[in-house]
């Protein structure tokens, strides 16, 4: 039988390129963003994929129940659900940040994500069917300056994600946390608010990861065999390792 996929964010970046590789094999797709121009753009890229669009911001705890309540029929029972609606913004020392950028993203890394998953969770329980994939990061276990509520948020989804796995424990329903590093996409010009000089200076001599690179990650933790459950995965390119810690010399 034909699978579902449910992938939150997916007007760009890891997002659009996850959506690429799953209609590419078959699935069903649920695509959700905030920009329905692009998802519709999408829908039509994807053809002849079965795809159903839902335009919403998912920090909207009503709209994030009340989309997963009205799926159509076809589309009800959701397979694997991609929690990759998420974002980074600023590198600002945590004494002089703006406090909105914290907001908006607990909000939308660590609400929204929780909203999906309890929204969509009781049904895989009930059917003892399905897989959740939340996109963590590096910067959930690694700091460093700037970092400072971003890599909060990420870290609490890696926690998330073990914990989840706990709860379902007796349950076939898998729980897979991905961690990327150096990546190369539309949430690095997020970041800097616009300004894609900025961004693109933070790959320059590097040979990043792609969203395409991740597409094809969490495809394949989601098509393993169903006994085999992938916890977490880090990811770096080859060009990124480890800082040494900081000193502050007087």
């Amino acid at each position: 039988m034909t699978k579902t996929v449910l992938i939150t964010g997916a007007t760009a970046g890891f997002g659009k390129a996850m959506a690429e590789r799953y209609a590419a094999e078959g699935w069903q797709l649920v695509l959700t963003g905030r920009r329905s121009d692009r998802l519709e753009q999408l829908k039509q890229d994807l053809t002849p994929a079965k795809v159903h669009t839902i335009t919403f911001d998912i920090r909207d705890k009503e709209a994030c129940f009340k989309a997963v309540e009205k799926l159509p029929s076809g589309f009800k029972n959701v397979d694997v659900l991609v929690n990759n609606a998420g974002l980074a913004l600023g590198l600002d020392p945590a004494q002089s940040c703006d406090l909105t950028d914290w907001e908006t993203m607990i909000d939308t890394n660590i609400k929204g994500l929780m909203y999906m998953t309890r929204a969509l969770l009781p049904s895989m329980v009930e059917r003892d069917q399905g897989h959740i994939v939340n996109l963590g990061s590096v910067a959930g276990t690694y700091p460093y300056p700037g970092g400072n509520c971003y890599g909060g948020t990420k870290a609490f989804v890696n926690h998330f994600s073990k914990n989840l796995l706990a709860d379902l424990l007796g349950t076939k329903i898998r729980v897979t946390n991905i961690e990327p590093g150096l990546c190369e996409s539309e949430f690095s010009v997020v970041r800097f608010k616009g300004d894609k000089n900025s961004a693109d200076k933070v790959y320059q001599g590097t040979q990043p990861i792609v969203p395409q690179d991740i597409a094809e990650i969490v495809y394949w933790t989601t098509t393993l065999p169903a006994h085999i459950n992938i916890n977490s995965l880090e990811v770096m390119p080859v060009d990124q390792a480890f800082s040494p810690f900081a000193i502050n010399r007087k």
